[in-house]
C-alpha cells in the first residue's frame, strides 16, 4: 500500500527538511508580493519576525502536521486521478485548497494569546486565500520533491 502524505512528509528523517523548505517557500512568497495586499502581508510578516524572533519556524513546526492532514485528501485524489503535476492539480482546486489550509491557521489564531500576532494575522486574513492560491504550484513542487 502506498504511503500517505503524512507518513512521507512527517517521517522523522524527512520532517526537518520539509520544515526548512516550507520556511524558504514562505520567505520567497512574501518577498515576491506586491501591491496593497502584498505590502500588508510584508508588514504583518515583519511584525511577527520583529516581535517574536523564530516564531515563523516554530509555527511551521507546529502547523505542518495539520497542514499535511488538510492536503492528504487532495493528494489521495491526485494519486487516484493519475496526475503528474501536483502543483497544477492544487491550482485547479485553488479555492478549495486555500480554504482547507486556512482552517489550520484560523484555528491557531483563535487559540493564540499574543495580541500583536493576532492583529497581524487578522490584518492579512482577508486576502490570504489569494496568496495561498498563488503559492500552490510551489507547494506542489515541494510535496513532489519528497514523494516523487
Amino acid at each position: 500500500m502506498p504511503a500517505t502524505l503524512q507518513e512521507i512528509l512527517l517521517a522523522p528523517d524527512t520532517k526537518p527538511s520539509v520544515q526548512s523548505d516550507c520556511y524558504t517557500l514562505i520567505q520567497q512568497e512574501v518577498s515576491e508580493l506586491s501591491g496593497i495586499s502584498g505590502t500588508a502581508v510584508k508588514v504583518a510578516y515583519k511584525t511577527v519576525t520583529t516581535f517574536a524572533a523564530g516564531h515563523v519556524q516554530v509555527m511551521i513546526e507546529s502547523l505542518l502536521p495539520r497542514m499535511v492532514e488538510q492536503l492528504e485528501p487532495f493528494w489521495t485524489d491526485f494519486g487516484t486521478a493519475g496526475g503528474a503535476d501536483f502543483g497544477d492539480y492544487l491550482s485547479k482546486r485553488g479555492g478549495e485548497v486555500a480554504d482547507a489550509l486556512l482552517v489550520v491557521t484560523d484555528e491557531r489564531a483563535e487559540s493564540s494569546e499574543r495580541p500583536t500576532l493576532i492583529r497581524a494575522y487578522r490584518s492579512v486574513r482577508g486576502g490570504a486565500a489569494k496568496h495561498i492560491q498563488a503559492a500552490l504550484p510551489r507547494v506542489g513542487d515541494l510535496v513532489l520533491k519528497y514523494t516523487g
